[in-house]
């Protein structure tokens, strides 16, 4: 698969034309394949989803003519994220860890299993594994759960490339960050727009959680999975008006 900034760059075009790439992520994947044979289509070139001479020309020439104020890619996050139920019962979350935090895992999904919800635990340590499991499960949102082994504080991350960023994501992490340090009694570190493998793999909102220190996270795993089920319910009521 090709990736890299040729490839955001040709998303963020193809994006401000109106063919949604579904994210700047600079992945060639399938949504990137079709928006492009889309845009060869419209523009009466041959669709063969290779950025040839032809199609280039035709992107920047018409990129030249169209000052979007806004890509298509974050119009149609925001609008399916208006059409998604106003609740978290129903839905299927995943939760992410890659070795410590087990505790936390198990005890966030009984908390959010006993509210109806579906959860699935992902424990494989590589990143790209668990974006491709929870990708497979076709996941309303992931959780990822990161250890920070001597700092006593809590970031939230979510995904943020250079010209795009996911709503959903972002919305999320500024709940979970405004609910788990003061539940732990542990420095907020704050909120990061970051463009972790983790994040940019992962096809629906999704946040990475990195809190220590390791003693107060195990001993409060309860106390946490409480704080992460309420963020989550928060952003599942949220409007996105």
């Amino acid at each position: 698969m090709l990736r890299g900034d040729d490839v955001a760059e040709l998303q963020q075009r193809l994006c401000s034309l109106g063919f949604d790439t579904e994210r700047v992520d600079g992945i060639f994947g399938d949504a990137t394949v079709r928006a492009l044979g889309e845009f060869q289509r419209n523009a009466g070139l041959p669709v063969d989803g290779i950025v040839g001479g032809a199609t280039l020309h035709e992107l920047v020439r018409l990129g030249s003519r169209h000052n979007a104020s806004e890509l298509v890619s974050a119009v149609r996050a925001r609008a399916a994220l208006r059409d998604t139920p106003r609740s978290l019962r129903g839905r299927h979350v995943a939760v992410g860890e890659g070795g410590g935090l087990g505790s936390v895992a198990g005890a966030l999904r009984r908390r959010l299993t006993l509210a109806g919800i579906q959860v699935s635990e992902l424990h494989h340590p590589d990143d790209a594994v668990q974006a491709k499991e929870a990708n497979e499960l076709d996941v309303d949102v992931f959780v990822g759960l990161r250890l920070s082994p001597s700092h006593a504080a809590c970031t939230t991350a979510y995904w943020s490339g250079t010209h795009d960023e996911s709503p959903g994501g972002r919305r999320l992490a500024e709940l979970v960050q405004s609910a788990v340090p003061a539940a732990l009694g542990v420095d907020d570190a704050g909120v990061r727009g970051m463009a972790l493998p983790i994040l940019r793999e992962t096809r629906m909102p999704a946040v990475v959680v990195e809190v220590g220190p390791a003693s107060t996270v195990v001993e409060r795993a309860t106390t946490l999975a409480a704080a992460l089920s309420g963020a989550l319910g928060e952003w599942a009521d949220a409007s996105w008006d």
